[in-house]
């Protein structure tokens, strides 16, 4: 045998020598260190007695912890709950679980904490993603038996709307599917994807323009204040001419401009609305609302999109826009109640966006090029890194950048962060299409929507610490003129696998959906749809691995369970409600119900 010295540091001396009585046999257990020629356990974590009380487990669960708690007391804690956990009635599939060889709800818990299980987690996993999909075609139900607005336009606008290119099959394929929807007495529930620059909202508008011919009204509704009057000042543009009447209202609208639009929601003279997902918050009343096209997803959750039933005299149709494509099994986690529609097709005269790669140590020459860049009359974008867990913030790296590029390029040169306040911002990115500024220097709050066609550089600092979509939506921020727009990826000296994969990825591809699906592969889903800066995380047991194995069946289980097995009012379907509380996916459903 080996000799072990057990090290106990200060005033646990005292409890060491009680613990560990001269000549006396004990049973140690800890994490077991070479601390120069020796073995050593620091601070063992139990020292027992043979044959009396419990013997240290051969694995021992670790924790997440908050400041005064310990782990050891925490696993107490944990062993009194799994000892007071009921027996429940089974929700899954029996052929399922027997095909799994799963253990049942009670004995899973019992035994993720005490041993290292794939099927044990596998089965949890599949509880909770059971639950999402159950939750998701409840509300499809629920909606489905709402009396939603049969629209059917005339093509009186539609015929008139001058586009700058000709629609392509994918965007006609989808005008197709929208059209089909919209003629229905049941609102629509369709998520449209499209990747940067797809022509997505030429085809909104055209969902708009048909609820207007119809005698009713549409809103178009995106995340910030910039992208709304981003938003607003394009729909002006392609619909001038057009006897269309077009009004915004955003959080900042006061006074008289802010009732005057209110009166003409509510006495049916304003067409289309264009605003912030702010207004449906608040006390607004359309006179015959029948269309919401809502921009930017993953910030607009279900809960939110329920909120949408409340507006208007039927439930207006329901056309979610995301320029984030999302694979297809995470479609199905995070938006399982709709019908999804992919643009996969660039209009012509796009050229796809240059991309190359570059290490930190050539900055000086890549400000050279930035240099020659502005001289020749054009824009760039300098995002900063995401800085984590360092005292310097991501607004601190970006001012500190902007100071250096300020000693070169002068009043040329701007920033924008996310602690800016909205009319703050605003002032910025007018100063920066107009071209008054050139090089914008920001943290990622460009991300999402900014149209600069002049701004053909998009420089982004510490690429390998970004998530691929991230990297893909930044990018997709230039391009969006006819000419060559190039994307400068500046990685740090040393650089982790991963990100050396997905800056590869980045420099071969343009294509949105296969930097997802890769992208789901390598990093978290939370990252893929942006969900870490807005909090709304889709699971906490199942991870992606087990997203992508499971979400199927789950959603065949759900379905079985809704269609075949007598639904929520059945033997299984009382059990399935229970899952539904534990895994706190009833509340969207009480919401549908009004309840």
């Amino acid at each position: 045998g080996q000799y072990v010295a057990l090290t106990y540091f200060g005033r646990n001396g005292a409890w060491a020598r009680k613990q560990l009585p001269m000549g006396a046999t004990r049973i140690v257990s800890g994490k077991l260190e070479r601390y120069g020629d020796t073995l050593q356990i620091v601070h063992p974590d139990h020292v027992a007695e043979p044959g009396h009380g419990h013997a240290p487990a051969a694995i021992e669960p670790v924790y997440p912890l908050s400041e005064g708690l310990t782990n050891g007391r925490l696993g107490q804690l944990v062993v009194q709950a799994v000892e007071r956990l009921p027996e429940l009635p089974e929700w899954i599939e029996p052929s399922l679980l027997e095909q799994r060889k799963w253990l049942g709800w009670r004995e899973a818990l019992s035994a993720v904490h005490c041993k290292d299980s794939a099927e044990v987690r596998d089965r949890l996993a599949y509880d909770e993603l059971f639950a999402n999909q159950l939750a998701m075609r409840l509300v499809r139900a629920a909606m489905d038996k709402r009396r939603g607005t049969p629209v059917q336009g005339d093509g009186r606008l539609t015929g008139q709307l001058r586009m700058p290119f000709d629609l392509t099959g994918a965007q006609k394929r989808v005008i197709g599917e929208i059209e089909g929807d919209l003629i229905q007495g049941r609102p629509m529930l369709r998520l449209l994807q499209g990747d940067v620059g797809s022509g997505k909202t030429m085809v909104a508008l055209h969902a708009l323009l048909r609820a207007v011919e119809a005698g009713f009204q549409g809103a178009l509704l995106a995340p910030t204040e910039i992208l709304a009057r981003q938003h607003f000042a394009n729909l002006q543009a392609s619909l001038s001419g057009l006897p269309v009447n077009v009004a915004i209202l955003t959080g900042r609208d006061k006074g008289r401009v802010r009732e005057s639009v209110l009166m003409g929601l509510a006495d049916g003279s304003i067409d289309i609305l264009v605003g912030t997902h702010a207004i449906f918050q608040e006390a607004v009343t359309y006179k015959a609302l029948a269309l919401a096209v809502i921009d930017e997803q993953h910030r607009f959750g279900v809960s939110q999109r329920l909120m949408l039933s409340k507006k208007g005299s039927g439930v207006p149709h329901l056309l979610v826009m995301t320029a984030t494509p999302i694979p297809r099994t995470l479609a199905l986690a995070a938006y399982g109640e709709m019908d999804v529609s992919q643009i996969d097709e660039m209009p012509p005269g796009r050229t796809p966006v240059d991309t190359r790669v570059l290490s930190q140590g050539r900055l000086p020459e890549l400000i050279d090029g930035v240099a020659r860049h502005l001289a020749s009359g054009k824009q760039a974008y300098w995002v900063c890194p995401l800085v984590e867990e360092s005292e310097v913030s991501d607004l601190a790296a970006a001012e500190q950048r902007a100071a250096e590029l300020k000693l070169r390029f002068g009043d040329q040169v701007a920033v924008i962060h996310g602690r800016m306040k909205g009319p703050e911002k605003d002032a910025v990115m007018e100063a920066f299409s107009s071209g008054k500024t050139r090089l914008l220097v920001a943290t990622t709050v460009i991300e999402v929507g900014v149209d600069v066609p002049n701004a053909s550089l998009m420089i982004i600092e510490a690429a390998d610490r970004f998530g691929l979509a991230q990297l893909h939506q930044l990018r997709g921020r230039v391009g969006r003129g006819t000419e060559q727009s190039v994307c400068i990826l500046v990685r740090g000296e040393s650089v982790s696998e991963t990100a050396r994969a997905r800056l590869a990825l980045m420099r071969e591809t343009n294509d949105g959906f296969r930097i997802a699906e890769e992208d789901l592969k390598l990093r978290g889903a939370g990252e893929l749809l942006g969900t870490r800066q807005s909090g709304e995380t889709p699971f906490r047991v199942a991870t992606n691995e087990q997203v992508r194995e499971l979400i199927g069946a789950a959603s065949a289980d759900a379905r079985l369970l809704l269609e075949r097995d007598g639904g929520l009012d059945s033997p299984r379907g009382s059990a399935a409600r229970i899952a539904l509380y534990l895994f706190e996916r009833d509340a969207g459903v009480a919401t549908l119900r009004g309840g």
